[in-house]
């Protein structure tokens, strides 16, 4: 094996580890300035602006291909699935009904008995 000062894969993570450290101390000691922080700020609020312009650019495009929002669709979404816990309210009360009109105590279940006569064919005579 090579000798670890004559290996250059060391000696390029030695320069890596090196270049590494002195960006970090860059980048601390920069961002520590107020004025980075007035930078950083200037460029939230123009990012956020250009932000609400665009959006606002876009909700009137899509009014005029006569698409819906973002906004539309999401109060489509809620009013759907509104009306899909409704339709499962119903459907438990329909099936507790159901169960209920089964049960022995009110009569309403009892199996009515075979038929015995087959209604009479067309070609036949009642």
């Amino acid at each position: 094996m090579a000798d670890k000062g004559n290996d250059p894969a060391a000696i390029w993570q030695t320069m890596i580890g090196e270049m590494e450290k002195g960006f970090n101390s860059f980048a601390n000691q920069a961002m520590a300035s107020p004025e980075f922080s007035k930078a950083m700020n200037q460029v939230g609020g123009a990012t956020a602006g250009a932000q609400k312009q665009l959006g606002e650019l876009m909700e009137k495009y899509l009014l005029a291909m006569n698409l819906p929002s973002r906004a539309q669709m999401v109060g489509m979404a809620e009013r759907l699935q509104s009306i899909e816990g409704q339709l499962n309210e119903i459907k438990a009360l329909l099936h507790q009904v159901h169960h209920n009109s089964l049960s022995p105590e009110s009569g309403l279940g009892t199996p009515r008995p075979p038929r015995t006569k087959r209604p009479p064919s067309e070609g036949e005579q009642k």
